[in-house]
Protein backbone atom coordinates (compact mmCIF):
# COMPACT_ATOMS: atom_id res chain seq x y z
CA UNK A 1 0.00 0.00 0.00
CA UNK A 2 2.82 2.61 -0.77
CA UNK A 3 0.32 5.08 -2.14
CA UNK A 4 -1.42 5.73 0.90
CA UNK A 5 -0.77 8.93 2.00
CA UNK A 6 0.57 10.52 -1.33
CA UNK A 7 -3.15 11.34 -3.06
CA UNK A 8 -5.43 12.77 -0.99
CA UNK A 9 -9.00 13.36 -1.68
CA UNK A 10 -11.24 15.25 0.69
CA UNK A 11 -14.89 14.99 0.46
CA UNK A 12 -17.45 17.46 2.81
CA UNK A 13 -20.85 16.43 4.11
CA UNK A 14 -24.60 17.97 3.75
CA UNK A 15 -24.77 20.92 2.14
CA UNK A 16 -20.81 22.08 2.91
CA UNK A 17 -18.44 22.11 0.05
CA UNK A 18 -14.87 22.53 0.16
CA UNK A 19 -14.65 25.95 1.16
CA UNK A 20 -15.71 24.18 4.67
CA UNK A 21 -12.47 22.46 5.56
CA UNK A 22 -10.69 26.19 6.68
CA UNK A 23 -7.32 25.95 7.31
CA UNK A 24 -7.57 21.87 7.59
CA UNK A 25 -6.34 21.42 3.93
CA UNK A 26 -2.89 23.97 4.51
CA UNK A 27 -2.58 22.04 8.08
CA UNK A 28 -2.95 18.19 6.39
CA UNK A 29 0.06 19.62 3.69
CA UNK A 30 2.22 20.51 6.45
CA UNK A 31 1.76 17.35 8.13
CA UNK A 32 2.17 15.55 4.54
CA UNK A 33 4.23 18.02 2.27
CA UNK A 34 4.99 15.96 -0.43
CA UNK A 35 1.60 14.67 -0.85
CA UNK A 36 -0.95 15.80 -3.71
CA UNK A 37 -4.37 17.29 -1.65
CA UNK A 38 -7.44 18.03 -3.22
CA UNK A 39 -10.75 18.95 -2.22
CA UNK A 40 -14.02 17.88 -4.40
CA UNK A 41 -17.16 19.39 -4.24
CA UNK A 42 -19.80 17.17 -4.71
CA UNK A 43 -23.10 17.96 -6.73
CA UNK A 44 -25.03 21.17 -5.88
CA UNK A 45 -22.18 22.48 -4.22
CA UNK A 46 -19.06 24.59 -3.90
CA UNK A 47 -17.78 24.65 -7.89
CA UNK A 48 -20.75 22.93 -9.06
CA UNK A 49 -23.60 24.74 -7.22
CA UNK A 50 -25.38 25.55 -10.38
CA UNK A 51 -26.08 21.62 -10.83
CA UNK A 52 -28.69 19.57 -9.47
CA UNK A 53 -27.91 17.33 -6.59
CA UNK A 54 -29.24 13.39 -7.28
CA UNK A 55 -31.12 11.74 -4.29
CA UNK A 56 -29.11 8.68 -4.37
CA UNK A 57 -25.42 8.16 -3.19
CA UNK A 58 -25.23 5.87 -6.17
CA UNK A 59 -25.71 8.88 -8.13
CA UNK A 60 -23.83 11.54 -6.11
CA UNK A 61 -20.81 9.01 -6.71
CA UNK A 62 -21.60 8.93 -10.21
CA UNK A 63 -21.03 12.22 -10.69
CA UNK A 64 -18.48 12.68 -8.04
CA UNK A 65 -16.14 9.93 -10.34
CA UNK A 66 -16.83 12.29 -13.81
CA UNK A 67 -15.71 15.35 -12.00
CA UNK A 68 -12.78 13.78 -10.34
CA UNK A 69 -11.80 12.15 -13.64
CA UNK A 70 -11.68 15.90 -15.34
CA UNK A 71 -10.19 17.34 -13.30
CA UNK A 72 -7.30 15.10 -13.46
CA UNK A 73 -7.74 13.60 -9.62
CA UNK A 74 -7.53 10.11 -10.41
CA UNK A 75 -3.87 9.96 -12.06
CA UNK A 76 -2.45 7.95 -8.57
CA UNK A 77 -4.83 5.69 -6.68
CA UNK A 78 -6.94 8.50 -3.88
CA UNK A 79 -6.87 8.26 -0.37
CA UNK A 80 -10.04 9.79 0.38
CA UNK A 81 -10.96 11.65 3.59
CA UNK A 82 -14.28 12.27 4.59
CA UNK A 83 -16.95 13.42 6.64
CA UNK A 84 -19.99 12.66 7.45
CA UNK A 85 -22.00 12.29 3.94
CA UNK A 86 -19.46 12.27 2.41
CA UNK A 87 -18.14 8.92 4.03
CA UNK A 88 -20.73 7.68 2.76
CA UNK A 89 -19.76 8.72 -0.91
CA UNK A 90 -16.60 7.50 -0.23
CA UNK A 91 -18.01 3.88 1.27
CA UNK A 92 -20.31 3.42 -2.14
CA UNK A 93 -16.75 4.78 -4.29
CA UNK A 94 -14.76 1.88 -2.71
CA UNK A 95 -17.44 -1.02 -3.72
CA UNK A 96 -18.46 0.49 -7.43
CA UNK A 97 -14.71 1.67 -8.27
CA UNK A 98 -11.93 -0.01 -6.05
CA UNK A 99 -9.09 0.64 -8.65
CA UNK A 100 -9.58 4.02 -7.76
CA UNK A 101 -8.60 3.98 -3.96
CA UNK A 102 -5.86 2.87 -2.04
CA UNK A 103 -7.42 3.87 1.25
CA UNK A 104 -9.96 5.79 3.02
CA UNK A 105 -10.39 7.82 6.45
CA UNK A 106 -14.23 8.13 7.05
CA UNK A 107 -15.05 10.68 9.92
CA UNK A 108 -18.66 10.70 12.02
CA UNK A 109 -20.05 8.74 9.31
CA UNK A 110 -23.14 6.18 8.77
CA UNK A 111 -25.06 3.70 7.24
CA UNK A 112 -28.73 2.95 7.17
CA UNK A 113 -27.95 -0.85 6.80
CA UNK A 114 -26.52 -0.25 10.17
CA UNK A 115 -28.04 2.29 12.46
CA UNK A 116 -31.59 3.48 12.74
CA UNK A 117 -32.65 6.91 11.50
CA UNK A 118 -32.59 8.75 14.76
CA UNK A 119 -29.23 7.92 15.59
CA UNK A 120 -27.85 8.55 11.99
CA UNK A 121 -29.52 12.06 12.46
CA UNK A 122 -30.68 12.41 16.46
CA UNK A 123 -34.13 13.22 16.69
CA UNK A 124 -33.17 15.37 19.21
CA UNK A 125 -32.22 17.74 15.95
CA UNK A 126 -35.14 17.29 13.71
CA UNK A 127 -37.00 20.78 14.93
CA UNK A 128 -34.03 23.11 14.63
CA UNK A 129 -32.78 21.20 10.92
CA UNK A 130 -35.91 22.11 9.80
CA UNK A 131 -35.21 26.05 11.20
CA UNK A 132 -31.83 26.10 9.62
CA UNK A 133 -33.24 25.01 6.00
CA UNK A 134 -35.98 27.43 6.10
CA UNK A 135 -34.12 30.59 7.74
CA UNK A 136 -33.22 33.25 5.44
CA UNK A 137 -31.17 35.10 7.78
CA UNK A 138 -27.65 33.67 6.89
CA UNK A 139 -25.42 34.70 9.59
CA UNK A 140 -27.87 33.24 12.18
CA UNK A 141 -28.55 30.37 10.51
CA UNK A 142 -24.53 29.66 10.15
CA UNK A 143 -24.13 30.14 13.53
CA UNK A 144 -27.02 27.66 14.26
CA UNK A 145 -25.32 25.24 11.93
CA UNK A 146 -22.07 25.65 13.33
CA UNK A 147 -23.46 25.22 17.48
CA UNK A 148 -25.01 21.72 15.84
CA UNK A 149 -21.53 19.81 14.53
CA UNK A 150 -18.72 21.94 16.76
CA UNK A 151 -18.32 22.28 20.04
CA UNK A 152 -16.18 25.32 19.91
CA UNK A 153 -16.09 28.45 22.33
CA UNK A 154 -18.67 31.24 21.56
CA UNK A 155 -15.71 33.66 20.00
CA UNK A 156 -14.68 31.10 17.57
CA UNK A 157 -17.85 30.02 16.97
CA UNK A 158 -18.93 33.63 15.55
CA UNK A 159 -15.48 33.81 13.93
CA UNK A 160 -16.53 30.54 11.61
CA UNK A 161 -19.75 31.42 11.26
CA UNK A 162 -18.86 34.49 9.76
CA UNK A 163 -16.41 32.96 7.36
CA UNK A 164 -19.18 30.27 6.83
CA UNK A 165 -21.43 33.59 5.64
CA UNK A 166 -19.16 34.79 3.31
CA UNK A 167 -18.76 30.99 1.85
CA UNK A 168 -22.99 31.09 1.31
CA UNK A 169 -22.87 34.06 -0.25
CA UNK A 170 -20.28 33.50 -3.20
CA UNK A 171 -21.34 29.59 -3.47
CA UNK A 172 -24.86 29.30 -2.00
CA UNK A 173 -26.54 25.70 -1.79
CA UNK A 174 -30.46 25.75 -2.21
CA UNK A 175 -33.03 23.81 -0.19
CA UNK A 176 -33.59 21.40 -2.93
CA UNK A 177 -29.91 19.89 -2.78
CA UNK A 178 -29.66 20.16 1.24
CA UNK A 179 -33.20 17.64 0.92
CA UNK A 180 -31.72 15.74 -1.65
CA UNK A 181 -28.69 14.88 -0.11
CA UNK A 182 -30.65 14.33 2.82
CA UNK A 183 -33.13 11.74 1.15
CA UNK A 184 -29.60 10.39 -0.29
CA UNK A 185 -28.13 9.64 2.80
CA UNK A 186 -31.34 8.51 4.17
CA UNK A 187 -31.90 5.66 2.07
CA UNK A 188 -28.45 4.56 1.83
CA UNK A 189 -27.99 0.98 2.46
CA UNK A 190 -24.73 -0.87 0.82
CA UNK A 191 -24.65 -4.32 0.66
CA UNK A 192 -22.66 -6.18 3.27
CA UNK A 193 -19.73 -6.98 0.98
CA UNK A 194 -16.45 -6.30 2.32
CA UNK A 195 -14.02 -3.29 1.51
CA UNK A 196 -10.62 -4.51 0.76
CA UNK A 197 -9.12 -1.24 0.77
CA UNK A 198 -7.63 -0.15 4.53
CA UNK A 199 -10.67 2.09 6.77
CA UNK A 200 -9.73 4.25 9.23
CA UNK A 201 -12.88 5.05 10.94
CA UNK A 202 -12.64 8.65 13.14
CA UNK A 203 -15.52 9.26 15.61
CA UNK A 204 -16.71 12.19 17.69
CA UNK A 205 -18.47 11.18 21.56
CA UNK A 206 -19.27 14.82 21.31
CA UNK A 207 -21.62 14.94 18.76
CA UNK A 208 -24.66 16.17 18.70
CA UNK A 209 -25.51 15.56 15.27
CA UNK A 210 -24.79 11.74 14.63
CA UNK A 211 -24.45 9.28 17.60
CA UNK A 212 -21.40 7.99 17.68
CA UNK A 213 -23.00 4.72 17.65
CA UNK A 214 -23.26 4.71 14.26
CA UNK A 215 -19.45 4.76 13.58
CA UNK A 216 -18.99 2.17 16.51
CA UNK A 217 -21.73 -0.02 14.09
CA UNK A 218 -19.55 0.49 11.04
CA UNK A 219 -16.47 -0.94 13.21
CA UNK A 220 -17.85 -3.87 14.74
CA UNK A 221 -19.85 -5.39 11.43
CA UNK A 222 -16.41 -4.99 9.24
CA UNK A 223 -13.51 -5.22 12.04
CA UNK A 224 -12.45 -1.68 11.03
CA UNK A 225 -9.93 0.53 12.95
CA UNK A 226 -11.73 2.87 14.75
CA UNK A 227 -10.06 6.16 16.95
CA UNK A 228 -12.23 8.08 19.21
CA UNK A 229 -12.08 11.84 20.40
CA UNK A 230 -13.58 12.22 23.66
CA UNK A 231 -14.84 15.72 22.84
CA UNK A 232 -15.05 17.29 19.63
CA UNK A 233 -18.45 17.70 17.88
CA UNK A 234 -19.25 16.26 14.51
CA UNK A 235 -17.21 18.50 12.42
CA UNK A 236 -13.86 16.83 14.18
CA UNK A 237 -11.52 18.45 11.46
CA UNK A 238 -12.87 21.78 12.35
CA UNK A 239 -12.97 21.31 16.71
CA UNK A 240 -9.73 19.01 16.78
CA UNK A 241 -7.68 19.45 13.69
CA UNK A 242 -4.49 18.30 15.71
CA UNK A 243 -5.80 14.95 16.68
CA UNK A 244 -7.39 14.18 13.49
CA UNK A 245 -3.79 14.79 11.47
CA UNK A 246 -2.03 12.89 13.91
CA UNK A 247 -4.61 10.10 13.69
CA UNK A 248 -4.13 10.30 10.19
CA UNK A 249 -0.23 10.36 10.13
CA UNK A 250 0.00 6.76 12.11
CA UNK A 251 -2.72 5.44 9.88
CA UNK A 252 -0.37 6.41 6.59
CA UNK A 253 2.59 5.05 8.39
CA UNK A 254 0.94 1.65 9.23
CA UNK A 255 -0.65 1.46 5.86
CA UNK A 256 2.98 2.27 4.32
CA UNK A 257 5.12 -0.24 6.11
Amino acid sequence: MNNVGQNWLLLRGLARESGHWGDFVNQLQVAFPKATINTLDLAGTGQFHHQKSPNTIEEIVKLAREHALQLGYLNQPLTILALSLGGMVAWEWMQKYPQDICASVLVNTSLASLSPFYQRLRWQNYGQIIQILRSNDILAREKSIVRLVSNLNDEALVTTAEKWMAIYKQRPISFGTSFRQIMAAAKYKPNNRVIEKPVLLLNSLGDKLVSPSCSAAIQKEFSLLLEVHSTAGHDLPLDAPDWMIEKLILFTALERE
